[in-house]
């Protein structure tokens, strides 16, 4: 699903939205240790994959406003330069709610046109989401923070919160002086993890695979016992990186109430469509596109591939772009009892493409890829039931840590920060 990593993680709100967070270097830092510098394929600062990004609204695809003289004037489809939005913001009081829907954040603090155009369109692109149920204080905690701390946002993003120390690297530093935005490797992004495997197998680490989890059950001396169907093997602690719905049906009775709070946070189905397209051009350069809502209830967005890596572009080259499809459209189809099937994601796909790109030729190559529950949704109160496992799995001392996407962070950069800090956590060392 995959196909590059965005080190900005597409937060709206970055005033510097080309310096990569730390859990972005955190993600370099492994690349570096895995070898894999001399595979990496950057997206520099001046690059137009880099600086530029679109809006499909009212059938027609609009720039981002970007840079001073951007704010300052009327940027279509907004109806007002941003600059009044962000005079706005300044102004606003501090918000009194512990937590609030993106929506409502955006909408009081920036204006209706931001929350249901920029934001609904983001929290669709990031999280195939619906901005009027997913959390502020959860999906953009950036923003939450710097409201509660420096009363607007824009004050907040500008004086800065305290960060924490960032790795360093060779690469690191590279990515830092060019301003990277994005980056893929040569052979895809599966050579990530296939470097991964092959580095802890030579450390003598064993990777079972194909082999699922069915129950996890605790010992009387405190370790766990893990099921394997066939097998099972012990374990002195347990890291989890499965969709907590999942984890919650393999927990023991003595872990119910963790349970349930688990079985709460769920997740939303993605269809994922690559198409390539033989002596093709796009209208416009850039990163991609996003599609609000009130345009198109079952595109979320369409990324240009081929715009950010031609390397990647095969041979003979042809045209690459990434619909993304799902969202509340796969929700009612699938309510409505009807088959979501690879032809039905195709057809909207090269529709799309036709309509908003004006690729209107058949694709040469069409790769098709339906993920079910892969994306979180971070809906409000979802910082209170991280809270409540974590006070539980305290209480209880159970040799249990929660990673990955389910709790914080759905971008791969911010799971593979998860997983460093677990693994401290539960080591005791950065080493």
């Amino acid at each position: 699903m995959v196909r590059s990593l965005n080190l900005d993680l597409e937060e709206l709100g970055r005033l510097e939205p080309w310096e990569p967070g730390p859990c972005s270097w955190a993600c370099g830092e492994q690349v570096s240790e895995l070898g894999l510098e001399s595979e990496v394929l950057p997206v520099r600062g001046d690059h137009p994959a880099a600086q530029n990004r679109f809006l499909y609204v009212g059938g027609t695809l609009h720039p981002l406003p970007s840079g001073l003289r951007g704010l300052l004037r009327p940027s279509p489809p907004f109806s007002k330069p941003l600059f009044w939005a962000g005079l706005r913001e300044l102004l606003k009081p501090r918000g009194k709610e512990p937590d609030e829907t993106v929506h409502s954040f955006a909408q009081r603090r920036l204006g209706p046109e931001v929350a249901s155009l920029a934001m609904d369109s983001l929290c669709r692109g990031v999280f195939a989401g619906n901005s009027r149920e997913l959390s502020i204080r959860s999906c953009f905690p950036s923003l939450f923070q710097a409201e509660q701390t420096h009363r607007s946002i824009l004050l907040g993003l500008l004086l800065g919160a305290g960060q924490s120390p960032q790795p360093d690297s060779s690469l690191i530093r590279q990515a830092r002086a060019e301003r990277w935005s994005q980056w893929s490797l040569r052979g895809g992004l599966e050579v990530l993890p296939q470097a991964l495997h092959n580095y802890l197998a030579s450390k003598g680490v064993t990777v079972l695979s194909g082999q699922p989890v069915c129950r996890l059950s605790l010992q009387p001396e405190g370790r766990w016992k893990v099921s394997l169907g066939d097998s099972s093997l012990e374990a002195d602690h347990i890291i989890s990186a499965i969709p907590a719905s999942e984890l919650s049906k393999l927990l023991p009775a003595e872990a119910a109430p963790l349970a349930r709070i688990l079985s709460t946070i769920k997740a939303v189905s993605v269809a994922v469509v690559n198409l390539q397209y033989r002596g093709a051009c796009l209208p416009v350069q850039g990163f991609g596109h996003l599609v609000p809502s009130s345009e198109d209830p079952t595109v979320l967005g369409i990324v240009y591939d081929s715009v950010a890596f031609p390397e990647q572009d095969g041979n003979p080259p042809g045209l690459r772009v990434t619909v993304m499809l799902g969202g509340y459209w796969l929700q009612k189809l699938k309510a409505e009892g009807h088959q979501l099937s690879p032809e039905l994601f195709q057809q909207q796909a090269q529709e799309a493409a036709a309509t908003q790109l004006g690729l209107k030729e058949p694709p040469s190559h069409c790769l098709v890829h339906l993920h079910k529950n892969c994306i979180p949704q971070y809906t409000i109160g979802h910082w209170q039931k991280l809270d409540s496992a974590m006070q539980f799995l305290t209480a209880q001392r159970l040799p249990l840590t929660l990673a990955g996407a389910s709790y914080e962070g759905v971008a791969v950069n911010d799971c593979i920060e998860s997983g460093r800090q677990a693994a401290v956590a539960v080591l005791g060392t950065e080493s």
